[in-house]
């Protein structure tokens, strides 16, 4: 509030002027001579009462006029602004709205720390989506709107419509979560929204934090047919935070991680690698020169083991942390779900707790690779564990010997990668496809040594038919058909490997051909198997045979099959916005279970189910949200974890181009001016004045006569 406004306010302490003013008022009798009063001896004055309000009607006019007046003075109180788009020539509008719902949109919108408690109606979230309502508000006939979250990953939450009313039923669904941010993502998804509308004018309106983990990205700009539009600098991140992105329990020990991120305002300089302590990655970067920036997020806190409002471990966070895995002991006898805990307060408070579970393993992984035929010259391990350990998939690789021949060696794996075996006996099959239907997911590669398989030996029913061997007759794959691996599939285009394996058309039945050679022979096959799936490629890995597992085309190949094994209900934790896929299910059931301070559930109130939606046939389901999850698949129940991205934690803004706030695009405009309403009331409040007076003036000649 400004002094001007102020001054104007304290006007309204004028309204003790009627008061006084009416108090203060006598009226002296006419005297007429009245000669027997000669007869009677004069009575001695006395004080007389002049307290009463006399013609309150007029009194309360003239006090409400004060208040008037004092409001009048203070008009910027009474005019309400909100954001609204500027029309070229008054032409319709095409408009894409991209809402940020991931985990740092719950940050405060002045940025500072916290005590602890979230404020909803603080929140960036919330300020984000008041200005979408702003601008759906401001959209006239004609005008086309649609909805795209940002929180990975993006999603259309409404397609492009001129319906007005459908977008405010939207806006009014969209909810926070405790997904990372795909900025990117939103802004394709929006654009493809928008191309092929009729309006001339095409806008996209990003309303986010732009903290996607990507500080060093290039700017956030439009394209020359659609004007990108960044309104809101207030809500662009700031300040510190420390979260928690896994937390493990093994036996007597609770292993968490933290992740702690500097102040954002650092945040415009290169990217700078942070040296962990525990020797893993994935951590976000630290913002450079943060220590000059002022303290640290973790400086003065702790991490706690709490089971109810008894502490059964701590230890101090360093001041300097960035990322840690910190082990506590928990005592004998310790109960089965813990919570583990941040003291103190940061920019997000809900990512400061998170349930301690031993279900919260990371995903296991189980290789079977001969170092002899897949070696590098470089040494080191073969290059399919190389090319895991690389992408950091959160993952357990666990090489092994050869494939178990017992169900239950396999039982703790949730995917399986073989690279070109002579064959499988039959008692390995049997384990095989019994793992695979109850969910597991596995990777062949047929080369030469699985075409000589012995007698005996097979693939089936992983893989029907029989697998030969021979030179190849083209090279190279056809990008065409490589969708599944993503931007690197033209890398394939020219592979010239020395030969390649040949399947027959019954291995192709009741499967997904996913990538195929030049000549249109199958490459790469996903073949579902109960509630699992089989994926089998007919080149080795052998860097003799081919250099296709050096290619960045093998990265995306692992990198689907790892979200595949995790997907498939196999990864007891995930991040929150992945998807767990059930295959071969019929009854799912999936409920986030609130936990309270006392580690325990709080009951079936607090049970929170979430829709299973159907894909393809593929009953899919989606956490937003972090925390403990039941699952409960054709009567067996499981438990679950949601961790929160530790790329979110990371808040540093991305830079947003000059042209993405121009002012020509919008701003903010005033919708209320209150002063009008305020003089015309005056005028009212004159005109009854003026009436009352002029009643009162007739009545006093009336009394006056009467007595």
């Amino acid at each position: 509030m400004s002094f001007v406004t102020l001054g104007a306010l304290l006007v309204a302490l004028l309204v003790g002027a009627p008061i006084a003013a009416h108090l203060l008022r006598r009226r002296r009798a006419e005297e007429r001579p009245f000669p027997p009063a000669r007869l009677v001896p004069p009575t001695p004055p006395t004080a007389r009462r002049r307290s009463l309000l006399e013609d309150r009607a007029l009194f309360a006019t003239r006090a409400v006029s004060v208040l008037a007046l004092a409001v009048l003075g203070a008009t910027p109180l009474l005019r309400c602004s909100h954001l609204s788009l500027s029309r070229r020539a008054g032409a319709s509008v095409a408009l894409a709205i991209v809402i940020d719902d991931s985990l740092s949109m719950r940050a405060r919108t002045d940025g500072a720390e916290g005590d602890g408690r979230s404020s909803q109606a603080s929140s960036r979230f919330e300020r984000a989506l008041t200005a979408a309502r702003e601008l759906a508000s401001g959209l006239a006939p004609g005008d086309a709107a649609a909805l795209v979250l940002a929180g990975a990953p993006a999603r259309v939450a409404l397609a492009s419509t001129t319906n007005l009313a459908a977008v405010s039923e939207a806006l009014a669904a969209a909810a926070p979560s405790d997904r990372a941010t795909d900025i990117d993502g939103a802004l394709a998804l929006a654009r493809d929204l928008l191309r092929g509308l009729p309006q001339s004018d095409k806008r996209i309106v990003l309303l986010s934090d732009l903290a996607d983990g990507t500080p060093g990205a290039p700017p956030i700009s439009g394209t020359p047919d659609i004007a990108t539009w960044v309104p809101l600098q207030e809500l662009e991140a700031t300040g510190q935070d420390c979260g928690i992105v896994r937390a493990d329990r093994s036996g007597q020990k609770a292993r968490v991680r933290v992740v702690c991120t500097a102040a954002s305002t650092a945040a415009r300089g290169p990217d700078i690698a942070v040296a962990q302590r525990d020797g893993g990655a994935g951590a976000p970067p630290a913002a450079a020169g943060s220590a000059a920036t002022g303290a640290s997020a973790a400086a003065g806190r702790s991490l706690e083991v709490r089971a109810g409002d008894a502490v059964l471990g701590k230890v101090a966070l360093d001041p300097a942390l960035r990322a840690e895995e910190l082990s506590i002991d928990l005592p004998a006898g310790a109960p089965e779900i813990l919570i583990a805990a941040l003291t103190g307060g940061d920019a997000i408070a809900e990512d400061d707790r998170a349930p301690i579970i031993s279900a919260g393993g990371p995903l296991s992984i189980a290789v079977v690779v001969d170092p002899a035929t897949t070696h590098v010259e470089t040494g080191g391990p073969p290059p399919l564990e190389q090319a895991l350990s690389a992408l950091d998939l959160d993952a357990q690789i666990r090489p092994l010997p050869s494939v178990p021949e017992h169900a239950d060696e396999l039982a703790a794996h949730a995917g399986l990668i073989v690279d070109d075996a002579p064959g499988f006996t039959p008692e390995v099959r049997r384990s095989l496809a019994a793992w695979v239907e109850r969910g597991g997911v596995a990777l062949l590669t047929l080369g030469q040594r699985a075409a000589a398989a012995p007698l005996g030996a097979g693939f089936e029913p992983l893989v029907p038919g029989v697998v030969r061997w021979s030179a190849s007759p083209v090279p190279g794959v056809d990008p065409a058909t490589a969708g599944w691996l993503g931007p690197s599939a033209p890398g394939l285009a020219d592979v010239a490997p020395r030969g390649r394996a040949t399947l027959g058309a019954e291995a192709s039945e009741s499967a997904e051909v996913l990538a195929r050679w030049a000549d249109g022979a199958p490459f790469l096959v996903r073949r579902p198997l109960g509630r699992g799936v089989v994926l089998f490629m007919t080149l080795p890995l052998s860097t003799e045979e081919s250099d296709v597992a050096l290619r960045p085309a093998f990265l995306s190949l692992l990198d689907g099959f790892v979200g595949a094994a995790r997907a498939r209900g196999g990864a007891r934790r995930l991040a929150a916005g992945e998807v767990w896929t059930f295959d071969g299910y019929h009854d799912v059931k999936v409920e986030r279970v609130r936990v309270d301070r006392d580690g325990a559930p709080q009951g079936s109130r607090s049970r929170e189910a979430l829709p299973v939606a159907e894909v393809e046939r593929r009953l899919r389901v989606s956490p937003p949200l972090a925390g403990l999850y039941e699952l409960t698949l054709d009567g067996e129940r499981s438990t679950r974890v949601v961790s929160v991205p530790e790329r979110e934690i990371d808040l540093r803004p991305r830079r947003v181009a000059e042209s993405a706030r121009a002012a020509e695009l919008g701003g903010m405009a005033a919708s209320i001016d209150g002063s009008p309403y305020v003089a015309l009331l005056l005028l009212g409040l004159l005109a009854v004045e003026l009436l009352l007076r002029s009643i009162a003036g007739r009545q006093e000649p009336t009394e006056g006569r009467a007595s």
